[in-house]
């Protein structure tokens, strides 16, 4: 019974972040979806891209159930996963995306908490696992994932939201007084800190009778 509870919650978790993740794209035009937005090269849609073959191979070869869709081995690794190629179209990935969450699902439902896999690019003795440690693993991908498309998205256009029905109307007089409100919090905590870190002592004395620092 708890195992059946632990994998439901899990599984509902991960396809509550799935759909986050994929909804940092809509609205945006091809050159914002696919930009880099960090001095790294992070991007939207490279991000979608590498998450969906994140999952495609922990819930597929690490278990012998290989994705439908044909990925290069993973000792070829050569970071063209975390960004769309021009001849790579949104659909294209964002297909792939959802082909791989129908296999995943698949793997997820048909295999126990405690069916064993392997995970050859873990090192031991951590290679040999379970379906309970990969879900957990592809969670926390998948959820950090999507908090980094959070932040971009939010820096494209300010938009911000886990869920279309979450999303509110954009008050930007509101949003500035905020940002005023927090960077004067910060600065005048800098300016308390850097009084204090100021050693004791440094001033200078005079003495009473000829004037003279000292």
């Amino acid at each position: 019974m708890i195992d059946e509870f632990a994998k439901d919650s899990l599984h509902g978790r991960l396809r509550r972040d799935r759909m986050a993740l994929l909804w940092k794209l809509d609205g945006l035009s091809e050159y914002d979806a696919r930009r880099p937005l960090t001095v790294t090269g992070t991007n939207l849609l490279g991000l979608v891209k590498h998450v969906a073959g994140v999952e495609a191979r922990y819930f597929g070869e690490v278990f012998d159930r290989p994705s439908p869709q044909p990925l290069p081995r993973w000792q070829d690794h050569d970071g063209s996963d975390l960004w769309a190629a021009a001849d790579e179209t949104r659909d294209q990935i964002i297909e792939f995306y959802r082909r791989t969450w129908e296999h995943s699902d698949a793997t997820i439902d048909e295999l126990a908490l405690d069916a064993p896999g392997r995970v050859p690019w873990w090192p031991e003795p951590y290679a040999d696992t379970n379906l309970f440690a990969i879900l957990v693993h592809v969670l926390g991908e998948t959820n950090r994932h999507a908090g980094h498309a959070d932040i971009l998205r939010e820096g494209v256009d300010g938009r911000t939201g886990m869920r279309p029905e979450h999303e509110m109307r954009i008050d930007e007089d509101a949003r500035t007084a905020y940002c005023a409100k927090i960077e004067q919090a910060a600065r005048s905590a800098a300016s308390v800190r850097a009084q204090k870190a100021v050693p004791r002592g440094w001033m200078s004395e005079r003495n009473g009778a000829g004037g003279r620092e000292r």
